[in-house]
C-alpha cells in the first residue's frame, strides 16, 4: 500500500514589482508554484505567483492570498479557512472610459457564465482613484492614489451588500517611460504596474479584512514581434480581470486571531508552516523575518531580481537553504515532507556537532 506523508504547509514568496526572472512578469511562476504545491501538498501564495492576466490555473492545493494578508498569516496574526467559493465583489474606478469599462464587466460576465464565478454585485467609485506610478532607487516599482478614500468607501458597500471578497480594477496611466515599458515587454525590466497595484490591495485588505485583489485597467497595446514571453499572457485580450476573479473564487478567508474567533479542522496558522520559498535576493520581507524568528525552514531560490537582500547580508547564512532552482526547491520541500534531513543529501555529510 502506497503511504503518503502529510501536507507540509509552505509558503511561496516572489515580492512584487522587483524584477525577479521567474515570477516578475505575467503569471510566471505559476508553473514553479504548481511544481511546489505537488511537492508540499499545502502551498500558500499571493498574486503575483499566480496572477497571469488572460491565464490562470486553479489548484486545490494552492490557497490565493494577498500579500499583506500573507505578512499577517506569517506573523501569526491571522489565519485561513479555506473556502469552496467566494462571493466577489466587483469595483471599478471611475476614471475607466466607458468602453474599456464594458470590457471589464464583459469578463465578470463570461466568468459567471461559463466559470460558475459569483460575482454578486459591482459598483463604480465616486471619483477617479488617480493612481501614479514610480520607481524607487533600488529600481523597484510602487504607486500612490489621490483618493484612497473614494476607493474605501465603495468597498465598504460591496461588503455591506454581502460580498465576502473583493476584485478592483483601476485605470492606470498609459503613458509609461518608453524605455522602461519596452524592457519588460522584452524580458529584462520591472513591472512598472506592480508596486502600484500592491499598495491598492494592501489597502482594501488592511482595512476590511477580506480577500482582495487588483487588475489594471489599461489600453492595449500594440503588437511586438519581439515580446517576451513570460509577458505574452498581458497581451493576449483586453483586461487582466480573468485571472484575478478566478483567484479570488476559492481564496481562504482572514482570520483575526486576537478576536478569539473558533478554529475549525482545516483552518491554517502560522504554527503548521513547514516551510517558506522565497528568491534568495529577497529575504527582507516581513513574513520571511517572522518565519525565520520562529524557526521555519527557508529555501532561498536563485531567481535574480533587483534586489540584493541575501541570507549573508542579514546574517542568517546558517538558517537557510540554498537551491539552484525551483525544481531543487521541490525536491528540498519532499526531504522536509518526509521528515528526511536535508543534511543526508550532500556530501561531503557534514559533521555532527561536537559537546564538549
Amino acid at each position: 500500500m502506497t503511504v503518503f506523508a502529510a501536507p507540509l504547509p509552505t509558503l511561496m514568496v516572489v515580492p512584487t514589482g522587483i524584477g525577479c526572472e521567474i515570477g516578475g512578469f505575467a503569471g510566471d511562476a505559476l508553473p514553479s508554484a504548481r511544481l511546489l504545491a505537488a511537492a508540499s501538498g499545502c502551498l500558500i501564495t499571493h498574486p503575483n505567483v499566480i496572477n497571469g492576466a488572460s491565464l490562470y490555473w486553479r489548484d486545490p492545493r494552492i490557497h490565493y492570498v494577498e500579500g499583506y494578508s500573507l505578512d499577517r498569516f506569517a506573523a501569526a496574526a491571522w489565519g485561513l479557512r479555506p473556502r469552496r467559493s467566494q462571493r466577489i465583489g466587483l469595483l471599478l474606478d471611475a476614471g475607466i472610459e466607458s468602453d474599456l469599462l464594458l470590457r471589464h464587466r464583459q469578463v465578470a460576465e463570461g466568468c459567471r457564465a461559463s466559470l460558475g464565478i459569483d460575482v454578486n454585485a459591482v459598483i463604480r467609485t465616486d471619483e477617479s482613484l488617480g493612481v501614479h506610478l514610480a520607481a524607487g532607487d533600488s529600481g523597484t516599482s510602487w504607486g500612490t492614489l489621490d483618493r484612497p478614500d473614494t476607493l474605501l468607501r465603495a468597498a465598504e458597500r460591496l461588503k455591506a451588500a454581502g460580498s465576502t471578497a473583493i476584485a478592483v480594477v483601476a485605470r492606470f496611466p498609459d503613458e509609461l517611460d518608453t524605455e522602461t515599458l519596452a524592457a519588460y515587454r522584452h524580458g529584462t525590466g520591472v513591472d512598472a504596474l506592480a508596486g502600484a497595484e500592491a499598495v491598492i490591495s494592501h489597502l482594501l485588505v488592511r482595512h476590511l479584512q477580506i480577500p482582495c485583489a487588483h487588475a489594471p485597467a489599461l489600453e492595449a497595446l500594440p503588437l511586438d514581434v519581439d515580446l517576451d514571453p513570460r509577458a505574452a499572457g498581458e497581451e493576449l485580450g483586453y483586461t487582466f480581470l480573468a485571472c484575478v476573479l478566478v483567484g479570488l473564487s476559492r481564496a481562504p478567508d482572514l482570520l483575526d486571531l486576537s478576536s478569539g474567533c473558533s478554529m475549525a479542522g482545516d483552518d491554517l496558522v502560522a504554527d503548521q508552516l513547514g516551510a517558506v520559498v522565497v528568491p534568495d535576493g529577497a529575504l527582507g520581507g516581513e513574513a520571511v523575518l517572522a518565519s525565520l524568528e520562529r524557526g521555519v525552514p527557508v529555501i532561498a531560490v536563485n531567481n535574480p531580481g533587483v534586489l540584493s537582500v541575501s541570507a549573508e547580508a542579514l546574517g542568517f547564512g546558517h538558517q537557510i537553504l540554498k537551491a539552484g532552482s525551483y525544481a531543487e526547491a521541490a525536491g528540498l520541500l519532499t526531504a522536509l515532507r518526509e521528515g528526511i534531513a536535508t543534511a543526508s543529501l550532500v556530501r561531503p555529510l557534514p559533521a555532527m556537532q561536537e559537546l564538549n
